[in-house]
C-alpha cells in the first residue's frame, strides 16, 4: 500500500485500505460537522482531551475562527451536501468554549450558516458550551437562529467542581447553574438539548444522575473519560475481571430504568436498548453504523473527531491529497474509511464476540494501543460487556412478562 510522508502506519495496524478501495467499497458522505469557532477555553478541566492529553496542536492553531474561514467552511459543506444530495446536515458550534467568540461573531456565524445552507438542506445547528457565558444576548441569538444548546455539567456542586475548575482553580458550578437558569426560563427552554457529564468513579453515580435531573434535561449523555491502552483512564487496567465503569453505569441505569415515570432520555442506555432489539443507531460509542462526522478546526483544516487527540500527536489529522473539495477527498482517507466499514475494522477478538454488533468495539478512540493502532478491543471492553449484559437481562425479563 502506498505510504505518504506523515501518514499513519495503517498496514502495520492490520488493515489494507488499498484493497478495500479496490474491492468496490464506497464511502458515505459527511452529514455532521463540528465547527471549532473558538480554540481556547475559559475553564481548565483537568481531564480535557484537547488541552491536557497527548495532542497539543491547539497551541499552534488560531485562537478563534475568522469570519472568512467560516464563510469558506459553509461553502465547502454546501457543495458537499449538493454533490451527495444530502437531505439533512447538522452543525455543532464548538470549542474550546464557543461562546468566547462574543455575541457579534456568534450572530454572524449563525446567520451565515442559515443563509448559505438552509436553501439546500434541512439544517440543524447546535452549540456545546460549559454554560458559564450563557446570557440574554446569547439566548436571543440562539432563539433567532434556532440553535439548540447543550451544557456540560458533572452532577452537583461537589461532583462538578472536582475537575471543572477555572484557570484560578475556582469551581465553576455556581456559574454554570446561573447560565442554565437563564436557558431554562420559559422563553428559551425549547433551546435546551441536554446535559453532558464525564464519569468520575469517585462521584456517587445515583447522586450524580439525580443532581442533573434537577434541571429537567431532555437528554443526558454520560461520557467515559478518554483514555486507551497506552494511557488508561483512572482505575482501568488490563484486569478484565474488574468493570468499575460498568458498575457505575449499571447503578445509574437501574435508577433510570426503574423510575415510575419518564424523567429524561439517557443516550447510551437508549442506544444499547435499541440495538438489543434489532434497531440501528448513529453513535460513536456503540453499534457499527458508519461515522459520518468531520471536524473543522479554527484554521479551516479538517480533522477527525477531536477525542482522538487523547491518543497521540496528530491522531485526528486528515491529510488531504489531490485536487477538489477537501471533504470529498477526505472520504477516501484511511482514518475515515476505518470509521465507516463497521465490523471489518474490528480485530479478531471483537469479531468473535457475541455482542460485537451491540458494542461495536466501543468508541474508536478507546481502542488505541501503542504500536498496534486502533484495531484492538476498547480499553472499556469489560465495562461495556457488563453493562450490555445487565441491560439485556433487564429488558428481556420485562419482555417475557408481556
Amino acid at each position: 500500500m502506498d505510504q505518504f510522508v506523515g501518514e499513519l502506519p495503517w498496514p502495520g495496524w492490520g488493515l489494507d485500505f488499498a484493497e478495500i478501495r479496490r474491492g468496490g467499497w464506497r464511502p458515505m458522505a459527511f452529514n455532521e460537522f463540528i465547527i471549532k469557532i473558538q480554540g481556547r477555553c475559559n475553564l481548565a478541566c483537568d481531564y480535557c482531551y484537547i488541552y491536557e492529553m497527548a495532542d497539543q496542536s491547539w497551541r499552534v492553531k488560531p485562537k478563534a475562527m475568522t469570519r472568512p474561514i467560516f464563510d469558506e467552511t459553509c461553502q465547502m459543506i454546501k457543495d458537499h451536501a449538493v454533490r451527495f444530495s444530502l437531505l439533512t446536515v447538522n452543525l455543532v458550534l464548538h470549542g474550546g468554549e464557543p461562546l468566547l467568540v462574543g455575541s457579534s461573531n456568534l450572530e454572524y456565524f449563525a446567520r451565515t450558516a442559515r443563509d448559505m445552507l438552509d436553501p439546500v438542506v434541512n439544517l440543524g445547528i447546535g452549540l456545546q458550551t460549559n454554560g458559564v457565558l450563557i446570557d440574554q444576548d446569547v439566548l436571543r441569538i440562539c432563539d433567532r437562529w434556532n440553535i439548540r444548546i447543550g451544557v456540560s455539567i458533572d452532577g452537583g456542586e461537589n461532583e462538578h467542581d472536582r475537575h471543572r475548575l477555572d484557570r484560578r482553580g475556582r469551581g465553576s458550578y455556581a456559574r454554570v447553574v446561573a447560565g442554565l437558569e437563564e436557558l431554562l426560563a420559559p422563553r428559551y427552554r425549547q433551546l435546551f438539548s441536554g446535559l453532558l457529564c464525564t464519569i468520575d468513579l469517585d462521584n456517587d453515580p445515583v447522586r450524580t444522575y439525580e443532581a442533573m435531573l434537577l434541571f429537567e434535561p431532555p437528554m443526558v449523555d454520560f461520557l467515559l473519560p478518554h483514555g486507551n491502552w497506552a494511557a488508561p483512564p483512572p482505575e482501568r487496567t488490563e484486569d478484565l475481571g474488574r468493570a468499575p465503569y460498568g458498575d457505575w453505569l449499571i447503578a445509574v441505569f437501574d435508577r433510570w430504568y426503574d423510575s415510575p415515570e419518564h424523567e429524561t432520555a439517557v443516550r447510551l442506555f437508549g442506544d444499547i436498548m435499541e440495538l438489543l432489539l434489532g434497531g440501528r443507531v448513529g453513535s460513536e460509542i456503540v453499534g457499527l453504523e458508519p461515522v459520518r462526522l468531520a471536524v473543522v478546526e479554527t484554521d479551516g483544516s479538517l480533522e477527525q473527531v477531536d477525542e482522538l487527540k487523547s491518543a497521540f500527536q496528530d491522531a485526528a489529522r486528515i491529510p488531504i491529497r489531490g485536487q477538489g473539495s477537501p471533504l470529498d477527498l477526505a472520504l477516501w482517507e484511511p482514518s475515515i474509511i476505518a470509521r465507516q466499514i463497521g465490523a471489518a475494522a474490528l480485530d479478531d477478538t471483537c469479531r468473535c464476540c457475541s455482542i460485537h454488533n451491540i458494542c461495536g468495539g466501543g468508541h474508536y478512540v478507546h481502542r488505541y494501543r501503542e504500536g498496534a493502532g486502533f484495531r484492538n478491543p476498547s480499553v472499556y471492553c469489560a465495562d461495556l460487556k457488563k453493562l450490555i449484559a445487565h441491560i439485556e437481562r433487564r429488558v428481556r425479563a420485562d419482555l417475557a412478562l408481556q
